[in-house]
C-alpha cells in the first residue's frame, strides 16, 4: 500500500481507504486494499452475480481491474512465482485467488506450505483441485480455499475425458456430493465446470459455497471466463461455453504482418542504398578527415 501512515496498533489510518475499497492485511502480513473480502463475497450469495476472470499477463490483469471485474484468479507456479506476483501487483485492489498446481502438494502439510507460499506474495485465496482432506487442512490453517468440481481437466480420466459431467443421475449426484464434501471441509467457494445449467441452479441453492460457473450456464453465483477467451487471444475453434468479446488474435496477426513488412522494407532500403540517408548519419566537422588522414601518413 502506498501510504505507511498508521493509527493505533500499526493499522493504516482511515484516510487511505477510498473508492469503497476495504482495508486488509494479507495472510503474509502486508497491508493493502481490496474490493472484496471473503466475507463480502459470501454475503453476495443469492443477491448478485459476480464476474471473474483469469488473466495471463500483468497487462490483462490491469485492464480487468480498470474495467471493474469483481474477482480474479492467477496461475501460481511455486518454482517460478514471479508471474503471479506481477499479476498481483498489476491489480492490487481486486480480490485474487492463486490457482495452485494439483501435483505440487502430496500431503496436508505440503498443501498448507504451498498455500502459505502463495499467500505470502499477495494471494487472497487459493484455488485448487485438492481432495477434501487437503482442503480441510489448509482451511484450518486459515487459508481461504476455492475447490473445483464437475469437469476437473486434470482428473478427467475419472469422468470419461474432457466432456460435460452431470448428464446422468449418478453423475449429477456425484457432482453434488463432491461440492458438499468441499463445503464440509471448510472451502468458501467452488469452481464448477461444464455441467448442465439446470443442475448448477439446484446445487447452488443447496450449498453455502459460492459457485463459480465456467460452462455451467447461469446457475452460479459467479460467472467465470478466461481472459484469453474474453479478449479473443486465440484462433478458433473456441470452447462452447466461451464468448469472444474482442479479437486480439486478428490484431496480433496484423501486427505480425506489419513486423514482417517493416523488416522487408529495411532490407530493401539497405540493398538500394536508401538507408542510411544523410538525416540518419553524423557529418564530420570541416577539415576533420583531412587532418585525420594527415596524422595517419606517418604510420
Amino acid at each position: 500500500m502506498a501510504s505507511h501512515a498508521t493509527g493505533d496498533g500499526g493499522i493504516p489510518k482511515r484516510g487511505v481507504e477510498k473508492d469503497g475499497l476495504k482495508r486488509i492485511m494479507t495472510l503474509g502480513g502486508a497491508y493493502g486494499t481490496r474490493n472484496y473480502t471473503v466475507k463480502d463475497l459470501r454475503d453476495c450469495k443469492g443477491k448478485k452475480i459476480l464476474t471473474e476472470t483469469l488473466p495471463f499477463s500483468p497487462e490483462e490483469a490491469s485492464a480487468a481491474e480498470e474495467a471493474g471485474i469483481d474477482t480474479m484468479k492467477a496461475r501460481f507456479d511455486p518454482a517460478q512465482p514471479e508471474l503471479a506476483a506481477a499479476i498481483r501487483q498489476a491489480a492490487p485492489n481486486t480480490f485474487m485467488a492463486f490457482s495452485v498446481p494439483l501435483i505440487a502438494a502430496a500431503s496436508e502439510t505440503e498443501a498448507i506450505r504451498l498455500g502459505y507460499q502463495a499467500m505470502s506474495i499477495g494471494a487472497d485465496a487459493i484455488m485448487c483441485q485438492w481432495s477434501p482432506r487437503f482442503v480441510q487442512a489448509a482451511a484450518e490453517a486459515g487459508i481461504p480455499i476455492q475447490g473445483h468440481a464437475g469437469l476437473v481437466p486434470r482428473k478427467s480420466t475419472w469422468t470419461g475425458g474432457l466432456r460435460a459431467v452431470g448428464k446422468t443421475l449418478d453423475e449429477a449426484l456425484w457432482v453434488y456430493k463432491e461440492i458438499k464434501a468441499l463445503e464440509a471441509a471448510g472451502a468458501y467457494a467452488v469452481e464448477v465446470e461444464v455441467i448442465p445449467e439446470q443442475l448448477l441452479i439446484e446445487i447452488t441453492k443447496r450449498t453455502s459455497l459460492l459457485t463459480s460457473s465456467i460452462g455451467g450456464g447461469g446457475g452460479g453465483d459467479v460467472q467465470f471466463l478466461f481472459a484469453e477467451d474474453i479478449l479473443g487471444n486465440n484462433p478458433p475453434p473456441y470452447p462452447r461455453h466461451s464468448k469472444q468479446y474482442k479479437n486480439l488474435y486478428k490484431m496480433k496477426q496484423e501486427m505480425q504482418a506489419e513486423r514482417v513488412a517493416g523488416f522487408k522494407e529495411f532490407i530493401d532500403d539497405v540493398k538500394r542504398a536508401n538507408f542510411p540517408g544523410k538525416e540518419h548519419t553524423i557529418q564530420a566537422p570541416n577539415k576533420l578527415i583531412e587532418e585525420f588522414l594527415d596524422e595517419l601518413k606517418d604510420e
